[in-house]
């Protein structure tokens, strides 16, 4: 099995650009799909596998070996922002007073299984932007962790509106950004401490990929109304 998806990476890095251009067809098709009243329930139920679909992509295109240090890493960061996230659902201390709606898929403790994977998808490919740079480690974990909560914010914009979560109030208040800002520098300081290599071509291409496809949707919900 290890052998096999060692060839399957191998072929992934030779066709990166038909990895590039399948993405951006398969956010297009997504944004394409909202556009017509009538599809939109469909592809709101396929927000999970985007999810998991660009979270394959950036394991595969990891450069560095998942030695057990990464892996506990990323198994930590998993656990840990879905028990964050769980207690925020329960206390609204952490964020604010929200609920999860249906569309990140099955629920336990009424929130997302996948919520840690896409806090790891978020925390993995922000790094990767600062990675490249020769800048001081505080200074990259500072803009990786602010790249996270503009994330945030655009999200936020759309997300009622794609069945992910909705505020008591509507818009989240201030505290959720600060949250997100503190919890995004812890994890990041974490992972430099510990030395964790994030690496990878094509991560800072699905960030930007994928906040280009909400900011699109912010478009096309606003001018739909």
């Amino acid at each position: 099995m290890v052998s096999g998806l060692l060839k399957i990476k191998q072929i992934l890095l030779r066709e990166e650009l038909k990895v590039r251009l399948f993405l951006v067809i398969f956010y297009a098709t997504g944004i394409a799909g909202f556009m017509v009243p009538a599809a939109r329930y469909l592809f709101l139920k396929l927000t999970p596998m985007a999810i998991l679909l660009s979270f394959a992509a950036i394991l595969f295109f990891h450069q560095s070996l998942y030695d057990k240090k990464t892996i506990i890493a990323f198994s930590a960061v998993i656990i840990g922002t879905w028990g964050i996230e769980s207690s925020g659902v329960s206390t609204g201390i952490i964020f604010g007073s929200y609920t999860y709606g249906s569309g990140l898929g099955i629920k336990f403790l009424n929130t997302p299984l996948l919520i840690g994977l896409n806090w790891l998808l978020l925390i993995y490919t922000t790094s990767c932007i600062t990675e490249g740079y020769k800048i001081h480690p505080g200074l990259k974990i500072l803009i990786s962790s602010l790249l996270m909560v503009l994330y945030d914010y655009i999200m936020e914009n759309v997300a009622r509106d794609l069945d992910m979560w909705s505020f008591e109030r509507g818009m989240p208040p201030v505290k959720n950004y600060i949250a997100w800002f503190v919890i995004a520098v812890l994890i990041h300081f974490l992972f430099n401490l510990a030395g964790i290599k994030t690496t990878n071509r094509i991560a800072p291409f699905i960030f930007v990929l994928q906040s280009l496809f909400f900011m699109s949707l912010i478009l096309l919900f606003k001018f739909s109304e």
